[in-house]
């Protein structure tokens, strides 16, 4: 028999709130190849929110067709090396129907010696 004194229901949530920001995908989108929203519906979200700010690259990939990526990470990064790294990370995760949001953050080290005379 069921005892209600020794019964108990319990949620753990966790809630992670930060500022909303437009456009809402951050740096990076990375879009499957049967996602409800494809690459051009993408292009023209990322022009409307934020006009110039992003690129949307073609992607030769069995799940993935397209990566929409802000521009200023290119200019700090080869554009090649940093396709193989998000492609590389996105494939385990992704399903062709998803979209994925990517938060990606550089920091650039820079250590220098110089003559002191």
């Amino acid at each position: 028999m069921f005892d209600r004194n020794r019964y108990s229901r319990k949620a753990a949530l966790s809630i992670r709130i930060s500022e909303f920001e437009v456009p809402p995908m951050q740096d990076i989108l990375i879009v499957g190849r049967k996602a409800p929203i494809g690459p051009e519906a993408v292009r023209r979200m990322a022009e409307a929110l934020s006009p110039e700010q992003f690129t949307l690259l073609k992607i030769d990939h069995p799940r993935i067709e397209a990566v929409l990526i802000r521009n200023t990470l290119m200019q700090m990064l080869d554009k090649d090396k940093l396709i193989n790294i998000i492609l590389e990370e996105a494939e385990n995760m992704i399903s062709d129907t998803m979209v994925l949001r990517s938060e990606l953050k550089v920091a650039i080290s820079v250590e220098r010696e110089v003559d002191l005379l």
